[in-house]
């Protein structure tokens, strides 16, 4: 994706505070003053430092200007799980209450459901180009369409990937119905049951779910809280046990938003490559960095075809446009005929519309306003969970996508926490839900893809006084 013209300006200025050469308190050039040296307008100026204010580096003082921010810095060492790893029996309780909107109603505030809010997704839009092509297509969008999907929208995902170098073959390419259909089938097609899955601990309750139908056995490998993934910790397991495949999610982990680097990237498939194990690769918020350049992908250093890459619109467009996309490697036979026995045709409609949506600059547009206002809500909410919460409560700050993964302070009574919750009305996700072992009791994840209402702030404020 483009960059903003405002990091025309904001990257030097982001480099010098985090390089020390700016100061806490320090002035920041006037708007007037950008404005004559990069010859830009008020408002992308204004962006710009809206921009820096999102991350925590600058504060605007009114009727002054802007000034390098003093932070307060949360604690992030404390979350690091270690843990040795052990190969455990898929048995999970069914949590889908706790990360769906089942039973809420309109009396809560939910920050549990990992999808973007009524108010965030583009109805118009999305409404608008579907009324365009019924009438454009008529009768077509009710017959069967190729079983691995369009090939002009595998086309178009294929372009869209080239731009942040990741290379999508059209031979190896499935549209399916979901993210979820394709973590089925990308699983059932490497692994039989009994065979041993390295996860990401923790781990998305989804991706948990699926490992349980399939009758799989897990070793949970750590989330680093800064560099992600736990590669040294991924080698012993390989070492001394027979992992089959690892599911990771490189680019804005659920739940603690961290974003692999490169060289962490490049240092997993070499790893896997070694030990032949497949990488299952989740990409469904490599779109939504918050700042820079969209992310590359661990297919992007990928030469063998281990890995199978994933990804799909629910969480970039609408929760309710099921289309998602599995790539599937040199494992695409076995793929292909999984996919055709769980239904051959995903919705006409749905492709279609992403076809039109894509073919111009519509999703980027809408992409580009998302990730602005997800970056908005991010600050918001971590700097309500600074304000209110206990001190010792630890954040992790996401680089993207739309959650937040908290820690409250050892001791905490959690049942409590939650019982509170439930009686003021605010729904988290807990930490529980996200491994087998029951490992993150202390911890909540926080789900910010909605506009923060004057409910939903003092939803948070109250929940975390309420713990003091």
């Amino acid at each position: 994706m483009k960059a903003y013209k405002f990091e025309l300006f904001t990257s030097t200025i982001e480099k010098n505070i985090k390089d020390g050469i700016f100061k806490p308190g320090h002035k920041l050039p006037s708007v007037r003053e950008l404005k004559e040296q990069f010859k830009i307008s008020v408002s992308t100026i204004q962006n710009g430092y809206e921009y820096l204010m999102i991350h925590g580096l600058v504060e605007s003082i009114p009727k002054s200007g802007y000034y390098v921010s003093y932070q307060t810095k949360k604690n992030v060492e404390e979350l690091k799980s270690d843990r040795i790893p052990v190969i455990r029996d898929a048995i999970f309780k069914d949590h889908l209450g706790l990360t769906t909107s089942a039973g809420a109603g309109k009396t809560f505030s939910e920050f549990n459901v990992a999808a973007p809010g009524d108010l965030l997704v583009p109805q118009k839009l999305v409404l608008r180009t579907m009324q365009q092509v019924i009438r454009e297509q008529g009768a077509g969008l009710l017959r069967y369409y190729p079983s691995n999907g369009s090939v002009e929208l595998k086309e178009h995902i294929i372009t869209r990937a080239a731009a942040y170098r990741t290379v999508i073959h059209m031979d190896e390419l499935i549209i399916t119905d979901g993210a979820l259909q394709a973590i089925y089938i990308a699983l059932a097609t490497v692994c039989s049951s009994g065979d041993v899955v390295a996860v990401e601990s923790p781990c998305v309750f989804s991706v948990l779910e699926v490992i349980r139908v399939l009758n799989l056995k897990v070793i949970e490998i750590s989330v680093d809280p800064v560099l992600g993934f736990d590669i040294n910790f991924f080698r012993e397991a390989c070492l001394h046990n027979p992992v089959k495949a690892a599911i990771v999610t490189s680019n804005f982990h659920n739940p603690t938003g961290i974003l692999m680097s490169d060289e962490q990237k490049l240092a997993l498939v070499t790893v896997a490559q070694y030990y032949n194990v497949a990488l299952i690769e989740n990409d469904i918020y490599g779109d939504l960095n918050f700042h820079g350049q969209r992310p590359t992908t661990l297919r992007s250093f990928d030469v063998s075809g281990l890995v199978l890459t994933y990804s799909s619109y629910s969480k970039t467009l609408a929760p309710g446009i099921r289309l998602g996309w599995l790539a599937a490697g040199k494992f695409m036979q076995r793929a292909e005929q999984i996919k055709f026995s769980l239904g051959s045709t995903v919705s006409p409609l749905y492709q279609e519309t992403l076809n039109k949506l894509m073919t111009g600059s519509s999703y980027d547009r809408h992409i580009r306003s998302f990730r602005m206002q997800l970056a908005k809500n991010a600050y918001s909410t971590v700097h309500l969970l600074s304000d209110h919460f206990p001190d010792s409560t630890s954040i992790l700050m996401p680089a993207g996508g739309y959650n937040i993964w908290v820690k409250m302070p050892d001791g905490t009574d959690m049942l409590k926490f939650y019982r509170q919750c439930e009686q003021i009305g605010v729904r988290f996700t807990p930490g529980y839900t996200f491994s087998f072992s029951g490992a993150f009791a202390n911890y909540f994840r926080v789900v910010f893809a909605d506009k923060f209402s004057v409910k939903k702030i003092e939803a948070i404020t109250l929940a975390g006084q309420l713990m003091r």
